[in-house]
């Protein structure tokens, strides 16, 4: 192994150079960081579409702009140069004078207030109101003082730019954050009828009585009629039936008394999100069958019962509502009979308007009261006038009805339920099937229902 020594005068050297190094290695990094921070020049602001004039203090020889899209500047003096601005955007505008004079500038082109703004400025004195335009929407925020300015600049936006879309996002003090809407609607309906009916027709045997046939009827209410040969055809007996067989002779009357009543209620929720439209039909569907080429029957389903539709929007402390309920049910009575298919009427209740509302509060956005009141009568001329024997060629019905309906509306705003706070389901007291011999229950390890929740 080689000997190596080293002279102390050597070693004092190269220990200097070292902590030379080490001292002066912070200032020499302190410089490029201090090169780095950004020089700060005087700003020039200006609008897209106007101009203004710089008045340096020294004869322009010489000037450069960045970006001639954004703003584009003119010497028109020796010591005025024109600034136009085009677009929005940051520049820089340097200047060169005579004896090595220089300034630089930062010139910022602003996008102008737009005509909208300045129209709802003067509606709506004092009101912090923006509106930023693009392409696709006009979108409004700032802050207002109340929910009805708001919903008034809204709607004044939407008028100027009626295909456009407007996203308002202006704050009012006091306004709830919450963005979906529950909306409860309860129909209310109750329909009484009465109906009272009389009237009697008179007719002999098929053999007549004393060389006598005869038959008195007002055609109100069938009555028998004779065939062609010696027997009498009933199309209804109605309700009472006399016939005196030493006479030949009867009578079939029509007394009759009825009352109906009619009670419904249903109460649909339904839950949207803000600006959104949301449906709801609880009910089903019928066959309506129809022609689709020669001989060819088609079935096309229509559908019925409570139904609701409904578009909610937040508008501070406000919810405005387009909301469209609507209860249907099938109705036998009026349908109809086409191709061997009996075809149902349906009978609708339905109500669509716009309302505004705050959490919580109701409205009655229908209401009906429908009276009815029906009277037919018939006589047979001359006969029906006698005295005791009148009544007999007299028939009348008589049909009263009265119906009352009524729609009222909840909005209310709603957040999602935390997991202990989930209702229990409506479900009866019976137990469901238990589970049997699945293949998953086979496996080893539960075959796939490890993670799932206990059964």
């Amino acid at each position: 192994m080689a000997d190596i020594r080293v002279r102390p005068h050597v070693a004092f050297l190269f220990v200097l150079a070292i902590a030379w190094a080490v001292f002066n290695t912070p200032i020499a990094a302190q410089a490029p960081a201090a090169a780095q921070q950004p020089e700060t020049f005087p700003r020039l602001h200006l609008t897209t579409g106007r101009s203004m004039v710089l008045t340096p203090d020294f004869d322009v020889m010489r000037i450069a702009i960045t970006n001639p899209a954004i703003a584009d500047a003119t010497v028109v003096q020796p010591r005025e140069i024109l600034i136009d601005g085009k677009a929005p955007g940051t520049i820089s505008l340097i200047i060169w004078g005579g004896a090595g004079q220089r300034v630089q500038y930062d010139v910022v082109v602003e996008q102008p207030v737009p005509g909208l703004e300045q129209q709802l400025r003067q509606l709506f004195p004092g009101e912090e109101i923006q509106v930023t335009l693009n392409a696709d929407a006009i979108v409004l925020s700032g802050r207002v003082s109340s929910t009805q300015v708001m919903i008034r600049a809204a709607e004044i936006a939407r008028a100027s730019a009626p295909k456009g879309n407007v996203i308002n996002m202006m704050q009012v003090p006091g306004a709830i954050d919450a963005q979906q809407v529950m909306l409860q609607v309860r129909f209310a309906e109750v329909n009484r009828r009465a109906i009272t009916e009389l009237g009697a027709s008179i007719f002999t045997g098929a053999n007549g009585y004393r060389n006598w046939i005869a038959r008195g009827t007002t055609q109100q209410f069938p009555a028998p009629d004779f065939s062609q040969g010696e027997d009498l055809v009933f199309s209804d007996f109605l309700n009472i039936f006399l016939f005196n067989t030493n006479f030949n002779m009867g009578t079939v009357i029509r007394a009759l008394q009825q009352t109906g009543y009619f009670q419904s209620l249903a109460e649909p929720n339904l839950l949207a999100y803000n600006n959104r439209e949301a449906s709801f039909l609880a009910g089903g569907e019928f066959p309506v069958p129809f022609s689709s080429g020669v001989g060819a029957i088609a079935i096309q389903f229509r559908e019925f019962g409570v139904r609701l539709n409904f578009t909610p929007t937040i508008a501070g402390d406000l919810i405005k509502l387009r909301v469209r309920p609507e209860v249907s049910s099938l109705d036998f009575n009026n349908g109809i009979i086409l191709e061997g298919f009996r075809i149902p009427a349906l009978t609708m209740r339905r109500a669509e308007t716009e309302v505004e509302l705050r959490d919580g509060q109701s409205f009655a956005i229908a209401g009906l009261i429908d009276n009815a009141s029906q009277a037919d009568t018939a006589a047979v001329p001359i006969l029906s006038q006698l005295p005791i024997i009148g009544p007999l060629f007299k028939s009348k019905l008589d049909r009263q009805q009265r119906t009352e309906l009524l729609v009222l509306i909840t909005p209310r705003l709603v957040r999602p339920l935390d997991p202990d706070e989930v209702p229990a389901l409506p479900t009866l007291p019976g137990r469901f099937l238990p589970p049997g011999d699945e293949i998953g229950q086979q496996l080893e390890g539960g075959g796939g229902v490890v993670d799932g929740p206990a059964i």
